[in-house]
């Protein structure tokens, strides 16, 4: 398999082309044949174009593959090496939602031929490969799974917006159902990964392996959100503390903030799934889930609460938010804890506009229902600064008295701008 990739007897394809299917396939498509897949005609035929829709790559990225981006699902029966990438997201009550990885193991299912590879990157919680995505591809084609091909699990660690630790300079972490298996997958990779492959020792350890990365970030990240809200009835800098920590060597640094997007805020509920279902209901887990989770909350009440003190009344008062990406320089909105903060301060009445200069005004207004503003006015009671943008991190003490009403309050969720404005403004961070 590897040879005939290298030598383009043989197709790699990539089903889900998102913020982790695209760079792995232009990627691969810099040394080999690729089939770039995905259902969304409209994301395809940017591409085609050598246009990245999540606006991470550039046309730089796209220029000397050799890839076909295709939206049919028989173009696919031509590959050879399946590698799936699809989105694992949570529904409303919190339960995975299997829906896109069963829609891709169904594809699969139908182009599938003896001799080819399937590996699986969304991540997932233990076992889910195995017991619930194989046993589809099965039942569609015919064809027995570890007999008639090869699988395995591979980790995405593709981080948005990140353009230091990408995809070629981290470790891929790489499994297959027997040491063959293994052995191609991990040679495979190191096509395109210079860091090179560490090998886990089955598909359920791969599997585990990346859903507990981003579990543990969480977890640190609630336990530094739990301090903020001691550390501001005492009247203490949260940042201040953690530098001071920060001096001894094997203090880990974590910040407090609103804990969004598709990972962070995501995997651990996977996890738990699968815990629960086992039988076992965990405990930490999911006490540092409702601390990140009630983030917004937390905050909007606070916001809320330095009005009132200022002698404002909420339902008169008119507030700009500064971000509503999930993380800061990236494009990305989804499970965005921002729009968490804005639904709770309208519950109390008050009026919210949003700038955001990475943030898609389509995509949001779609997504959300909420429509970004072109240029802040001048006339808001408090400003909160949600994300931290470089195109914010300039902004100083006259821009918000220019856009402030009288005594302006500037809420600091990623704390940019502490010692940095007067007393003449109301500041407080987390």
């Amino acid at each position: 398999m590897y040879n005939a990739l290298l030598n383009k007897d043989k197709t790699l394809a990539v089903i889900g082309l998102g913020y982790v299917g695209l760079p792995i396939a232009l990627a691969f498509a810099k040394k080999i044949r690729v089939i770039g897949f995905d259902i969304n005609e409209e994301r395809v035929d940017l591409m085609k174009k050598g246009i990245d829709p999540s606006q991470e790559l550039t046309a730089s990225h796209f220029k000397d593959t050799d890839i076909h981006f295709t939206t049919n699902v028989k173009d696919l029966e031509s590959a050879d090496f399946y590698i799936v990438a699809v989105p694992t997201p949570i529904d409303k009550h919190k339960v995975p939602n299997l829906t896109p990885l069963i829609k891709a193991s169904e594809t699969i299912g139908q182009v599938i031929s003896p001799g080819n590879y399937v590996v699986y990157e969304s991540t997932v919680y233990p076992g889910c490969t195995e017991d619930d995505c194989l046993p589809i591809i099965e039942k569609l084609s015919g064809l027995k799974a570890g007999v008639d091909f090869k699988y395995g699990y591979s980790p995405e660690r593709i981080n948005p917006g990140d353009k230091v630790h990408t995809l070629e300079s981290i470790i891929k972490v790489v499994s297959g159902n027997d040491e063959e298996s293994l052995d191609v997958i991990a040679k495979i990779y190191d096509i395109v990964v210079d860091a090179g492959t560490y090998k886990a020792s089955s598909v359920k350890v791969a599997e585990a392996s990346k859903v507990i990365e981003n579990t543990q970030r969480d977890l640190n990240i609630s336990f530094m959100n739990e301090l903020s809200i001691i550390f501001d009835k005492m009247g203490i800098n949260t940042s201040e503390v953690i530098e001071a920590a920060g001096t001894k060597w094997n203090f880990l640094k974590f910040y407090p903030g609103l804990v969004g997007g598709h990972c962070i805020g995501v995997d651990p509920y996977y996890l738990t799934y699968k815990s629960k279902q086992l039988g076992y209901d965990p405990q930490v887990i999911l006490s540092g889930r409702r601390i990140n989770d009630g983030m917004p909350a937390y905050v909007a009440k606070k916001v809320v609460q330095l009005m009132i003190k200022a002698g404002k009344d909420p339902q008169k008062t008119k507030v700009l938010i500064m971000g509503i990406t999930f993380k800061e320089d990236v494009s990305d909105i989804r499970n965005s804890k921002v729009v968490d903060l804005i639904q709770e301060l309208q519950d109390y009445s008050v009026q919210v506009e949003v700038i955001d200069p990475c943030a898609e005004k389509e995509e949001v207004k779609s997504a959300y229902q909420i429509d970004l503003v072109e240029e802040p006015s001048k006339d808001y009671d408090a400003i909160i600064a949600a994300v931290k943008h470089k195109a914010f991190e300039h902004y100083n003490q006259d821009f918000f008295i220019e856009h402030s009403k009288d005594s302006p309050i500037i809420v600091d969720i990623k704390n940019m701008y502490f010692n940095k404005l007067t007393s003449e403004l109301t500041y407080w961070t987390l």
